[in-house]
C-alpha cells in the first residue's frame, strides 16, 4: 500500500481517548500525588538522623495512605468524594445553593423590616427575620452558571457582546452565533467527511499566535419537537365546517408523529480572552470601550465568515436578548427557545431552590399558562481519560446528539481551546518519546504489551505527524460536558442511568464525571456563554516565547 492509499484510508478515522494531559515527569500518573509521595519521603528521611528508623516507616505509610485515598475509580477517589460530600454539607448548612433574581424593591423592603425587627422579642417575627436574610442571601445578579457576567454591547439588533469576570479566573468577551447546522438531512460519506474537514480547518485557522479568538463552543440543544407551527396553519386553514372527527384525527396525528421526537437547536460560541494583547489590538480601532466595539465588530463578521465557510450554514450572532433567552430557556424548558418579548439582557437567571447534591432545581413559570413549574438538570463532563482508546469517525457522537434511544432534553457542549502548531508540536514530541518508552517497557522480557499502549503510540504518532511543519494543523485543548433535564427527582435518577447506558455502549464513553455538590454552577458549562474550560499550562519555553513576542508594534496599523 502506497502512502497515498495509506493516507485515503485514514482520512476521516481518528484515535481519540485514554490520555487527559500531556506526559511530564511522572507521565500518565498524577501529578499531585507524585509529588506529594516524593515530599513525605524526603520529610522522613530529614528525621532518621534525630529519631532512627521510626520516621521511615511513618513515612511510606503516609505515602501509601496518600496513594489509596487519590486512587481514580469509577465513583473518583476517596479523597474527591469526601470532598464532594464535605462541599454539599456547607451548602446545606448556608443555603447557598439558593438563588432569587435580583429586585431592588424587594430588597429594599426586606432590609427596612430587618432594621425595624432588629430588637424585636416576638419568636413570629424572629422566624420571619430568619426567611427574610436568607431571601436577602439568595438574591444575585446573575445565577451560579453565570457569576460575573455582564455585557459589553447589549443594545438591540446588534450582536450581543458579553463580558465575563468570573471569580479566580481570566476575563474575556464572547459571542453566540445560532447556526444551522453542518449535516442536514441525507449526506453522503464524503461529504460528512469533507464538512468535518471544515470545522478542522475552522479551528486551525484561528489558532496562529497572531488570532485573538482563542476558544470555540459548539452547543447542541437537544429537546421535543414543537408542534405549534402546524397547529396554527390547522386553525387558519381548516374549514369551518369540517367534521369533529377530521379534526380530532388531524390532532391525533400531530401526537403521533411528535411522539418521542427529538429536534436540535445549534450554537456555536467564539470567546477573545481580555489580555493585554487583545488591549492593544482594540487601540487601534478607538479609545476605551468603543475600540473595543469595532475591534469586536470585525472579529464578529471574520467569525461568521468562518462558520460559513466551514459548512454550518446561515450564522446569525445573537443579540443580548436573544442570548439571554436561550439561557432562560435552558433553565426553565417551559419558556420558548426564542422568547425575548419580556426580557432584558440582565435577566439571565430563573429562581432555583438549593439543597439537592446531585441535581440543580429550577422553580420558574410556564409562560404560556402561567402555571409553576419544576426543573431537575443533572451536568456530567466528558473528559479525554474517560473514553475509551479506539479510532473514531466524525460520527461518534450522533447517538447522543439525536433521540432514537434517549427520550430525554439535554444540551451538548464542547470546549475547545486553540493552541499554536509551535507549542503544540513540543508537546507531541515529548508524549511520543514517553509513551514509547512505557510500550518499550511493558515488551522488555517478553512480556505481552497492553492493547491501550500500542493504540497511544499510534495516536501519538498521528498527532505529531499531523503537526509536522507545512501540515496546517494546530493543537487543541477540549473537554465536553451533557446537561439533562427531567420534571422530578426520580425523573431525573432514570434519564441518569440511561445516559451513562448509552454513552457506555453506543458513544465509548466508559465514565461520565457527574459534576455532583455544585450542580447549580454546573448548569452553565453547558449554556452558551463559553464557561468551563481550564487553558492549558503552556511549557517554559511557551511562556518565554510569548514574553518576547510582546503585545506588538504600536506603530503597526493592524
Amino acid at each position: 500500500m502506497n502512502e497515498q492509499e495509506q493516507a485515503e484510508q485514514q482520512r476521516g478515522v481518528f484515535i481519540l481517548g485514554g490520555e487527559g494531559s500531556h506526559r511530564g515527569f511522572w507521565g500518565e500518573k498524577a501529578k499531585g500525588r507524585g509529588w506529594g509521595v516524593v515530599v513525605i519521603l524526603v520529610i522522613a528521611f530529614i528525621f532518621v538522623p534525630s529519631f532512627g528508623w521510626p520516621p521511615i516507616v511513618l513515612g511510606v505509610l503516609a505515602a501509601g495512605v496518600l496513594v489509596l485515598i487519590t486512587s481514580a475509580t469509577h465513583n473518583g477517589s476517596i479523597l474527591e468524594r469526601r470532598v464532594r460530600r464535605k462541599r454539599h454539607r456547607e451548602s446545606v448548612k448556608t443555603r447557598s445553593g439558593d438563588y432569587h433574581p435580583f429586585d431592588q424593591q424587594r430588597v429594599t423592603m426586606l432590609t427596612a423590616a430587618l432594621e425595624q425587627t432588629a430588637k424585636t422579642k416576638d419568636k413570629g417575627e424572629r422566624a420571619a427575620r430568619v426567611e427574610w436574610a436568607r431571601e436577602l442571601a439568595a438574591m444575585r445578579a446573575t445565577p451560579d452558571g453565570a457569576d460575573g457576567m455582564g455585557w459589553l454591547q447589549s443594545a438591540r439588533g446588534i450582536p450581543g457582546i458579553a463580558w465575563h469576570g468570573p471569580v479566580g479566573e481570566d476575563p474575556y468577551l464572547s459571542v453566540a452565533f445560532a447556526v444551522s447546522g453542518q449535516l442536514r438531512g441525507m449526506e453522503s460519506p464524503d461529504s460528512t467527511l469533507r464538512k468535518a474537514e471544515g470545522f478542522g480547518a475552522l479551528l486551525a485557522g484561528r489558532a496562529a499566535p497572531g488570532s485573538l479568538l482563542r476558544f470555540v463552543q459548539p452547543v447542541t440543544r437537544i429537546l421535543p419537537a414543537d408542534t405549534a407551527l402546524q397547529e396554527w396553519w390547522v386553525m387558519t386553514n381548516i374549514d369551518d365546517e369540517a367534521p369533529e372527527w377530521a379534526k380530532k384525527s388531524y390532532e391525533e396525528v400531530l401526537i403521533a408523529s411528535s411522539a418521542g421526537a427529538m429536534v436540535q437547536r445549534h450554537y456555536v460560541v467564539a470567546s477573545w480572552p481580555l489580555n493585554a494583547r487583545f488591549a492593544e489590538k482594540a487601540r487601534k480601532f478607538g479609545e476605551g470601550r468603543d475600540g473595543w466595539r469595532r475591534l469586536m465588530a470585525a472579529e464578529i463578521e471574520s467569525a461568521q465568515r468562518g462558520l460559513h465557510d466551514a459548512y454550518f450554514g446561515e450564522a446569525v450572532a445573537l443579540t443580548a436578548r436573544g442570548t439571554t433567552a436561550v439561557i432562560r430557556h435552558m433553565q426553565n424548558p417551559s419558556r420558548p427557545l426564542d422568547l425575548v418579548r419580556d426580557l432584558a439582557p440582565t435577566d439571565l437567571g430563573e429562581r432555583a431552590r438549593g439543597g439537592e447534591f446531585s441535581a440543580h432545581v429550577v422553580e420558574g413559570i410556564d409562560p404560556e399558562t402561567g402555571a409553576p413549574v419544576e426543573w431537575w438538570h443533572r451536568t456530567a463532563a466528558i473528559r479525554a481519560d474517560h473514553l475509551s482508546v479506539a479510532q473514531r469517525t466524525p460520527l461518534w457522537l450522533l447517538p447522543l446528539l439525536t433521540g432514537s434511544k434517549l427520550d430525554v432534553i439535554r444540551t451538548v457542549s464542547f470546549h475547545i481551546e486553540l493552541i499554536p502548531a509551535s507549542e503544540a508540536r513540543r508537546a507531541a514530541r515529548k508524549d511520543l518519546v514517553a509513551d514509547m518508552a512505557t510500550e518499550h517497557a511493558q515488551t522488555a522480557g517478553g512480556r505481552i504489551p497492553l492493547d491501550e499502549g500500542s493504540v497511544r503510540v499510534l495516536a501519538a504518532q498521528r498527532r505529531r505527524n499531523d503537526l509536522a511543519e507545512g501540515g496546517g494543523h494546530h493543537g487543541t485543548n477540549w473537554i465536553g460536558y451533557v446537561t439533562i433535564t427531567s420534571d422530578s427527582k426520580e425523573q431525573l435518577a432514570l434519564d441518569s442511568r440511561e445516559l451513562e447506558e448509552l454513552c457506555d455502549t453506543d458513544a465509548g464513553i466508559h465514565r461520565l464525571e457527574w459534576l455532583d455538590s455544585y450542580q447549580s454552577a454546573a448548569s452553565g458549562l453547558t449554556w452558551p456563554i463559553g464557561r468551563g474550560i481550564k487553558p492549558d499550562e503552556p511549557t517554559w519555553a511557551a511562556r518565554t516565547m510569548r514574553m518576547l513576542a510582546g503585545k506588538g508594534e504600536k506603530e503597526a496599523i493592524s
